[in-house]
């Protein structure tokens, strides 16, 4: 698969098989760039079922919490702050401050699925979640902050691409 046509038909799953997955593409999304190669993402693969149920019944709504419920893995995806947009000396490089760490683990979030979609896994990135109380159960350390939840596994779906804007409503010149 070529990365325009993984680009164009990879979609948010919410429906799975409950089968096992392996963790390879990991090593896949370790190769997304990042602010002067800070490489600030980690990842917390979460197969537990008591966890996986913990987080589906206390710490996301209801259309999350239903596809926590179907999957074989959920990906925590976490980052070590105060690297990516800093000086060594902890100033901002930029203007945008602290943002550029959020930036990059977009980045990674996005590897992380066309990886997963090369395999033939579906995933969904999720980002609304009780962060403190996950940050707790999983035990992230304080120099690391939770960013997303990614649902990992085979899908049970097949939906269909949303209509696109057209080219000239996003791009213009000057």
């Amino acid at each position: 698969m070529n990365v325009s046509d993984c680009i164009k038909m990879r979609r948010s799953i919410r429906k799975y098989k409950p089968d096992h997955i392996d963790h390879s593409i990991i090593s896949i999304a370790s190769y997304s760039p990042s602010w002067k190669n800070t490489q600030i993402t980690r990842y917390i693969a979460i197969e537990d079922p008591s966890i996986l149920k913990k987080i589906a019944d206390d710490y996301t709504p209801v259309y999350n919490s239903n596809i926590i419920r179907q999957i074989p893995m959920l990906v925590a995806v976490t980052f070590i702050k105060g690297r990516s947009g800093f000086e060594r000396d902890g100033s901002y490089s930029t203007k945008k401050g602290d943002r550029w760490q959020m930036f990059d683990v977009g980045v990674a979030c996005q590897s992380f699925c066309l990886a997963a979609k090369e395999q033939g896994l579906g995933t969904v990135i999720m980002g609304i979640f009780d962060e403190e109380k996950i940050s707790e159960l999983l035990e992230i350390p304080p120099e690391r902050e939770l960013a997303a939840l990614i649902a990992v596994g085979w899908p049970d779906d097949d939906p269909q691409a949303p209509k696109r804007k057209a080219v000239t409503d996003l791009l213009e010149y000057k």
